[in-house]
């Protein structure tokens, strides 16, 4: 029953939020308190995950949830939870400021907890149907908020990701089609086709070259949805104009429930034709999206371009990881969780520097760690653990997906993205080095937010700390776990 609660906590919160008018300030206080049990609930469902058991809901197992889910779904949980929980003191500020009024600030209650429900979906949907339905109704949801503030940047942003958004999930929808109709050609009619656990149970029956075609279009199609390159042209613009808790959703939710949704279909794919195909594409496609992130952040001028880039960078080596093997998959895994940890974090805080400084771009923010040294202090930390320094989670699963390359076999292409993070780490540090010291600006107000707003942000870094120094163990077991469904 742990599914019904999961996904219902989110759709209460959007109902609330756009059936209470006018807008209450209780409204966003519910929304973030049943954030909060959302993700309570996600621990849960992992907890009830660990032995390899899977959740269903409804004779046609209409929701499946198993291990691969459980991490999936603690991660869009935890980050919706800080996003929303840190997001209220950002949203109180627009609103007393004016930037923001209250049928904005409903709408805006209203689809961030759509979009939270969607994604929650997605990585517990059996039916690759309802998952592909659930990765559209995001790019619905997502699309209204980056405009929320109605600007010429925003609109912009909003009809670009709209339009990229929308070719890629229909060449998902295309090798989706493609599977389907091959099954039912070979297989014929069954109760379930469109079922993960059917799909992978025939597969071997399925046609290669057709499966083969099919897989390409998914990781393309999924690919533009996650930020991978060279699909990625509506992620900068998107985080840089979208409010803060949204890009930091964004970033480290949105971004993984798309690889999800590859992963999926590479264990259909993998039980058809063998490994060796989805592993190599994955390790094409993630290595060219660390070589792009390198180059465009060496002459980066906007800081929250700069957090966008930096996500590709990181769901490329994710990508790396799914295709180094099942040695592979628990570091990549590991590694997109201590992604969102970190990458909220730094999002959230740039709503908080964009607010006091007024601008974007890096070259007009200086003397951070003067002007808000709580703030600019917790930056810096989540700079540093994106950087893959340690003791942050960062540090130990690029460790263990450079390992892993090495150990399937792969020196080069391993090397390659060794020298491209390399070239990444310097950049980011130069340019985040420029906004933490100097001298701020005459004019710019100094003064942190009250300590206990930062709660949130804490709490985000104290975890990526844990990851970095262990992985626990009722973690450890879920890896393996998720391991065994992707490999069988």
């Amino acid at each position: 029953m742990l599914l019904i609660p999961l996904l219902g906590s989110p759709l209460l919160a959007a109902a609330l939020s756009w059936l209470v008018r006018p807008y209450r300030r209780w409204v966003g206080i519910a929304s973030a308190s049943l954030s909060v049990a959302t993700f309570v609930i996600a621990i849960l469902l992992a907890r009830r995950c660990l032995d390899g058991a899977a959740i269903v809901l409804g004779p046609m197992e209409f929701l499946r949830a198993d291990s691969l889910s459980a991490v999936f779904a603690l991660l869009v949980a935890g980050g919706a939870c800080v996003s929303t929980v840190f997001g209220r003191s950002y949203l109180d500020r627009e609103r007393s400021d004016g930037r923001l009024g209250e049928d904005r600030l409903r709408r805006f209650h209203a689809l961030t907890n759509v979009f939270i429900f969607t994604m929650l979906l997605a990585v517990t949907a059996h039916n690759v149907g309802i998952m592909w339905v659930a990765v559209e109704a995001t790019t619905i949801a997502t699309a209204f908020l980056i405009g929320l503030e109605r600007s010429e940047g925003a609109i912009e942003a909003s009809w670009k990701y709209i339009l990229i958004g929308s070719i890629g999930i229909a060449l998902a929808f295309v090798g989706t089609v493609l599977g389907y109709f091959d099954f039912v050609a070979r297989v014929g009619p069954t109760d379930g086709a469109l079922n993960w656990s059917v799909l992978v149970r025939v597969a071997d029956r399925l046609d290669p070259d057709i499966m083969r075609l099919s897989f390409v279009f998914v990781l393309i199609g999924y690919g533009t949805k996650a930020g991978l390159a060279p699909m990625h042209t509506w992620l900068p613009d998107a985080h840089s104009e979208a409010p803060a808790p949204i890009s930091a959703m964004m970033s480290g939710a949105l971004l993984p429930v798309a690889l999800y949704a590859v992963l999926r279909w590479k264990a259909v794919t993998d039980a058809c034709v063998g490994d060796g195909f989805t592993d190599h594409m994955l390790m094409i496609i993630g290595a060219l999206s660390v070589a792009v992130a390198a180059a465009l952040l060496v002459r980066q001028a906007h800081y929250k371009r700069m957090l966008a880039y930096s996500s590709v960078e990181h769901v490329g080596l994710a990508c790396l990881g799914f295709g180094f093997g099942p040695a592979g998959l628990p570091a990549a895994l590991l590694h997109l969780l201590s992604h969102a940890a970190a990458k909220s974090t730094v999002f959230l805080l740039s709503g908080e520097i964009l607010h006091r400084y007024r601008t974007t771009r890096v070259s007009g923010v200086s003397g951070l760690l003067k002007t808000m040294p709580l703030a600019g202090g917790l930056f810096l930390a989540g700079i540093l653990g994106l950087l893959g320094l340690p003791p942050f989670g960062l540090f130990l699963s690029e460790f263990l997906l450079i390992r892993a390359g090495f150990a399937a076999g792969y020196p080069r292409l391993t090397g390659f993205v060794l020298l491209m993070v390399l070239l990444i780490f310097i950049s980011l540090l130069g340019h985040v080095s420029r906004m933490l010291y100097g001298s701020p600006p005459e004019a710019i107000h100094r003064g942190d937010l009250p300590a206990a707003r930062y709660v949130p942000i804490a709490l985000s870094l104290a975890i990526l700390v844990i990851l970095g120094l262990v992985i626990p163990g009722p973690l450890a077991s879920l890896l393996r776990s998720a391991v065994e469904v992707v490999y069988g």
